[in-house]
């Protein structure tokens, strides 16, 4: 038996480093004393789910601090006309969504039955209080400068959602490199309030369908476009998840923060963050062809 269990087992290399005395090791460098010790559960007795569904929101916010980082990355190689850096890190984005999305099927085995043991512990808290969630809306253009009354009370918060409020839009810093570029951007797109939420600019539409109907003779502006459509589609896939979750959970029960709930969030799948982008689609010209030969010029 010891000879079999010897053979299963893997030797530590010699050069393998095992003293950690004075040496940066794995946990130290990730702070994971820190990362480990944040789950506080307040279900008494504690509820054996309650983990999961704290570590699953503490999860999404990991995973929209590398979104922020990224898009304000996205942001500043567009402003500076490094458009290719700028792609990486909207590609590095749309890998962080699909990863978000998939999270909720963990959330989803989480039963009314048991979730109903501890979410009066909740208080009020409620995922529409994230910040870092606002900011990324805000910084893909869906801006409203009424929510920055739900951060009032965190400074920290409040700056962060504030500072996303103020500053151009990921869609604003690409317009403003096509105009530099010499597309006809409207100056009404380029002198617009970057405050306020993007709305659909019909004068900006035909400047894009110029793009889509030659896509080789333009292809840097068209590949961004598709990919911010990839954002936009991905943003809106992650709604509906987000959606479904909490209606397979709490059913039409209002949410904890005050919120309708189930309705709340499906107004949210009517949001847009680049309608340009998808009303190109239906003003897109066919090729014309030349007309077939007759059977006499045949």
């Amino acid at each position: 038996m010891s000879d079999g269990v010897e053979r299963n087992t893997r030797a530590i290399e010699g050069s393998v480093v095992t003293d950690f005395t004075d040496r940066m090791s794995y946990g130290g460098y990730l702070e994971l004393d820190t990362l480990l010790s944040a789950q506080h559960p307040l279900s008494r007795p504690e509820h054996h789910d309650e983990l999961l569904f704290i570590i699953q929101h503490q999860t999404t916010e990991l995973w929209l601090k590398l979104v922020l980082h990224e898009l304000g990355a996205a942001c500043r190689f567009l402003r500076e006309d490094h458009l290719a850096p700028a792609l990486k890190s909207i590609a590095r984005v749309k890998h962080i969504q699909k990863t978000l999305t998939e999270q909720w099927s963990v959330l989803a085995t989480l039963t009314p039955a048991e979730y109903v043991q501890f979410r009066g512990v909740l208080g009020n808290a409620s995922g529409f209080q994230s910040a870092q969630y606002r900011a990324v809306e805000f910084t893909l253009g869906n801006k409203n400068a009424a929510m920055l009354r739900v951060f009032e009370s965190d400074p920290a918060a409040h700056a962060l959602v504030r500072e996303a409020l103020e500053a151009p839009s990921l869609y604003d810093e690409f317009l403003r490199l096509l105009s530099r570029a010499g597309y006809p951007i409207p100056a009404s797109v380029l002198e617009r309030d970057v405050t306020k939420a993007w709305v659909f600019t019909p004068e900006l539409v035909p400047v894009i369908a110029d793009i889509y109907d030659d896509p080789q003779a333009h292809w840097a502006a068209y590949e961004t476009c598709e990919e911010l459509v990839d954002l936009e589609d991905d943003f809106q896939l992650w709604r509906f998840r987000h959606l479904k979750t909490v209606e397979r959970i709490i059913g039409l029960k209002t949410g904890t923060g005050g919120s309708s709930g189930v309705p709340f969030l499906r107004r949210a799948l009517e949001l847009t963050f680049f309608p340009e982008l998808y009303a190109v689609r239906t003003e897109l010209r066919e090729p014309s062809r030349d007309p077939a030969p007759s059977p006499a010029e045949g």
